[in-house]
């Protein structure tokens, strides 16, 4: 799959291409699960682009309005999360204990949401999956604690 660059993405979505625009959008194409803008303002503090907190969270609606990026909240905090639009939508494990996402692959729902809709006429425009667990790594230091 190629991978389109910036200046395209921005060209296509009718966005001007600016320095700021450029460091938040590596950002998000370079994380495997959703952040919080929190975590993609320190990570832009690493960048030789400078841009405070606010400047960040304009950038991140701009680009949910454009669907460059996908705003969700996942996990009991509630916290708004935002990932790359890679149009398709993912599912996440949430492991309880040190919070890891882990995206599932596919999407589980897809047949049991058309059943649905065909059953009950019920026009569904989306779904969220979350799983909570505990991942392998939680599960292991668990264990090493209880043997002591």
């Amino acid at each position: 799959m190629r991978r389109i660059d910036n200046k395209e993405i921005f060209s296509k979505h009718g966005i001007k291409n600016t320095k700021q625009r450029n460091v938040i959008l590596d950002i998000l194409k370079n994380t495997d699960s959703p952040i919080t803008a929190e975590e993609i303002f320190i990570r832009s503090q690493d960048s030789n682009v400078n841009m405070n907190f606010s400047t960040v969270y304009r950038i991140l609606n701009t680009f949910v309005l454009k669907d460059i990026a996908i705003k969700t909240s996942i996990g009991e905090d509630d916290k708004n999360l935002y990932e790359l639009n890679m149009e398709e939508h993912s599912h996440y494990l949430i492991c309880l204990s040190c919070k890891k996402m882990i995206k599932i692959g596919h999407c589980p729902l897809e047949e049991y949401e058309s059943q649905i809709q065909r059953n009950t006429k019920f026009r569904i425009i989306g779904h969220k999956l979350e799983i909570h667990g505990y991942c392998p790594e939680c599960i292991e230091e668990d264990m090493h604690e209880n043997k002591n």
